[in-house]
């Protein structure tokens, strides 16, 4: 008809009316790529450090259980040595607890004056690291002297003349955090055995029969010898 706008509406109107529009998520900042990558490298630093202890452990405790047959206790879990527990050595000057890993630890724990008993057990560390034979230099005897009293000298000389021994006093309140005896025994009354990582994983019993922690010793020995070696 004459007059009339009978033309459809304009293409780009039609457009606009179905037109969306899509937005994208942000893409991770260079700064969070970085923080997400340190710390997947970091989890894969600590597994890689790990998975020989776990694998050993795995093998000595799980696979073969007919191998099972410790006379120490097992700990578990296992206590890791804490961070900050306060030691410092016989001069008074303070010492960082990492610095004693890297190097099993037969750990026995006596007041400074060490009486009878405590003599009696530095020497069995003494006689139990030297039966080890080539071995010995994988194994450390510690002494932690819980009570303030001052190291015996002369305790102190007979311990280290066989080398490779530590004193360190620690407040027994700290101490009591990390090592725990068994039910009605004294924290002095036992050994306590220490990996390489710093894990206190074994305790000895009271007055113990030194063949069969000489053979708890060793089997350790073998069982980290893929991954632990001598010195720290």
């Amino acid at each position: 008809m004459s007059g009339s706008n009978s033309s459809a509406p304009a293409s780009s109107d039609a457009g606009e009316a179905f037109s969306f529009t899509v937005h994208s998520m942000p893409a991770p900042s260079l700064d969070e790529k970085r923080t997400t990558s340190g710390r997947l490298k970091m989890l894969l630093v600590l597994l890689v450090c790990a998975a020989p202890v776990i694998a050993s452990y795995f093998t000595y405790f799980v696979v073969r259980p007919e191998g099972r047959t410790n006379y120490s206790e097992l700990v578990q879990p296992q206590r890791p040595l804490p961070a900050d527990l306060p030691l410092t050595d016989v001069q008074g000057k303070s010492v960082v607890p990492a610095s004693l890993k890297g190097q099993w630890l037969l750990v026995t724990v006596a007041g400074g004056a060490c009486d009878g008993a405590c003599e009696k057990r530095l020497w069995l560390q003494r006689q139990l690291r030297e039966a080890l034979g080539r071995e010995k230099d994988r194994l450390d005897k510690v002494w932690l002297v819980h009570d303030g009293v001052p190291a015996r000298a002369q305790a102190v000389q007979a311990m280290q003349a066989a080398g490779a021994a530590t004193v360190l006093a620690v407040p027994a309140e700290a101490l009591s955090k990390w090592l725990e005896p068994a039910a009605g025994q004294r924290l002095e009354d036992h050994f306590y055995i220490v990996d390489p990582l710093g894990n206190w994983m074994m305790r000895v019993p009271p007055n113990p029969d030194a063949a069969k922690l000489k053979r708890d010793i060793e089997k350790l020995l073998r069982a980290s010898a893929s991954w632990d070696t001598a010195g720290r």
